[in-house]
């Protein structure tokens, strides 16, 4: 028909945006958290009483991450609504495993932020490397 190639109001295309972000959102899951602790010790130092034993730990643990590497709240409430809170503090433990290697930590978040609005960024790939790493796969090689 006509109207198929007519240009969309921008009700319409506002709509499509939340569509794609919520979309977007539901294929972001989280990893299992024993699989995070594993990937990412050094977060646990960082929880209370020195541990992380559920989500809710990682998280609070996050926050004093983020305040400890500099990176800004802001930066930090845009990962959390791009990726999730529990993405969001995931991916802070991976950035505090890699700290020594990344020159401006809460740059670095803000990359992934977009990268992940963007849909060119998953978090699976970060933690399987980090996983490798610290179970001394790349020791071995």
């Amino acid at each position: 028909s006509i109207t198929e190639l007519e240009p969309r109001s921008e009700k319409e295309q506002g709509e499509t945006a939340v569509q794609n972000l919520s979309r977007q959102a539901e294929t972001l899951k989280a990893f299992p958290i024993g699989l995070v602790m594993r990937a990412c010790p050094e977060i646990a130092s960082y929880g209370p009483g020195g541990e992380i034993r559920n989500w809710r730990d990682l998280m609070s643990a996050a926050v004093v991450v983020r305040s400890a590497l500099g990176v800004s709240a802001s930066a930090y409430q845009d990962a959390c609504e791009a990726m999730g809170a529990e993405n969001a503090a995931v991916a802070m433990a991976a950035i505090l495993e890699r700290a020594g290697h990344i020159n401006s930590a809460g740059g670095y978040l803000r990359d992934l932020t977009s990268r992940t609005r963007r849909g060119e960024f998953s978090l699976g790939p970060m933690l399987m490397a980090l996983l490798k790493v610290n179970s001394g796969g790349a020791m071995r090689a």
